[in-house]
């Protein structure tokens, strides 16, 4: 067999992809409106396109305390892009009358909703980029690679992690934000289209509503999710975990920075288990370091000083007492029958999603799951158990279509853990 011609043209490798065009916007880049008077120009610009909005929000996460919004973004057809500072405006009254009844399309839209909602800007109705995703089986659901894999263009992402209460705001900044929302309304036409074509419009559709009245939830005992905690010995050390902990959050609310970057977490688990009670102790205590540790130390002091002085009555659990069912591992333990419940309605569970194409998470909440599996009703008769764990899970705020889906698979699960027990 003769070789071929060292000069003979080289096939593409079809494993090396060309890569996505950059996406630009189309208009150039709009000036920051942060002023009474260019609200209301831009309110009317919006009011006067046509479809739905894309909106996103830039926030100063890990560096400030608060979750405010420090510039948000709008995109409409036949109105362009119009960015927006809200810190010195007197109200965004006029953005939201401008926006009444119209569709907003949001990525991630939880991570957004409250600080709107703090401005007083509440949808009519939403479509979330991020969550139809989800919903579509889509295994990467940021919002870049979304761009890229469903309208084939690179986004950049190299300021999502910028202090955005800056002042004034870098122009290669503001321009990273209104990429953000220049795809969101060709995105949302496309995943739209899937969700038709999948069957799944009407799943998305409850879940955009539920979305629509999301809040974010009430953090109990927040205290107990500081890093290293477990390493604390004894409930007097958890104590002073619990009074730095939320000494650290009040120092940053007042100053309003993030807690972190006055002292870490590691710094608090070291003063919780060294539990010194003076200046000189605290501050040569090794791993009490950060930025606020001497300039607080005082503040630091009076609060281990408090927890030394407490009595035993008054330290915190080292687990503390819930409403809902026990963690899964302890099920075996203390309710065998319940465990084999919950085994087999997550094999059930797991073959369903990957059936629908829908992560597991978004069929159930796992907290949803163990309650209805860990308290199921009592009754055994299969059309009678059926309706009570469809109203069970109504009653802890399941959607219809995950109702319809998951109601049927965790009453065969009750049914068939007691006949195998």
């Amino acid at each position: 067999m003769s070789e071929e011609p060292t000069d003979a043209p080289q096939q593409p490798d079809e494993s090396e992809a060309e890569p996505a065009p950059l996406l630009t916007l189309r208009d150039g880049l709009p000036r920051v409106i942060d002023t009474d008077e260019g609200l209301l120009a831009a309110a009317a610009a919006l009011a006067a396109g046509t479809g739905p909005v894309g909106i996103d929000a830039e926030r100063a996460s890990g560096y400030r305390y608060s979750n405010r919004a420090y510039l948000i973004q709008l995109r409409r057809e036949g109105a362009g892009i119009w960015l927006i500072d809200p810190i010195d405006l007197s109200t965004l009254a006029p953005l939201q009358e401008a926006l009444e009844g119209t569709e907003w399309i949001l990525h991630a839209a939880t991570q957004d909703l409250p600080c709107l909602t703090e401005l007083g800007l509440h949808p009519s109705s939403l479509f979330d980029t991020e969550l139809a995703g989800r919903l579509l089986g889509y295994p990467r659901v940021g919002l870049a690679t979304l761009v890229e894999t469903v309208l084939g263009y690179h986004l950049r992402k190299e300021h999502s992690a910028a202090d955005w209460s800056t002042r004034p705001l870098p122009e290669a900044w503001l321009e990273y934000a209104a990429l953000d929302v220049e795809p969101l309304v060709e995105l949302r036409d496309r995943l739209a289209a899937e969700l038709e074509e999948s069957g799944k419009a009407e799943w998305a559709r409850q879940e955009f509503e539920h979305l629509r009245h999301f809040e974010l939830p009430t953090r109990v005992d927040a205290w107990r999710r500081t890093s290293g905690m477990h390493k604390v010995r004894g409930r007097r050390g958890l104590a002073a975990v619990q009074a730095l902990w939320e000494t650290r959050d009040e120092i940053a609310r007042e100053r309003d920075v993030t807690p972190s970057r006055l002292i870490p977490d590691a710094a608090i688990v070291a003063a919780a288990s060294a539990l010194p009670t003076d200046r000189v102790a605290l501050l040569g205590t090794k791993g009490f370091h950060g930025r606020g540790a001497e300039r607080y130390a005082n503040r630091w002091v009076a609060a281990l000083q408090r927890v030394a002085a407490m009595p035993e009555s008054e330290l915190p659990a080292r687990t503390p007492r819930g409403d809902g069912p026990p963690i899964p591992k302890a099920w075996a333990d203390r309710d065998p029958v319940a465990a084999r419940r919950l085994e087999l309605a997550k094999e059930a569970m797991a073959e369903l999603s990957e059936r629908v194409e829908v992560p597991l998470e978004n069929l159930l909440t796992p907290d949803t799951l163990r309650r209805v599996l860990w308290s199921p009703p009592r009754t055994r008769e299969p059309g009678a158990l059926l309706d009570e764990v469809t109203a069970l899970l109504s009653g802890y705020g399941a959607r219809g279509w995950q109702i319809a889906l998951t109601a049927p698979l965790l009453t065969t699960a009750i049914l068939d853990a007691e006949s195998k027990a």
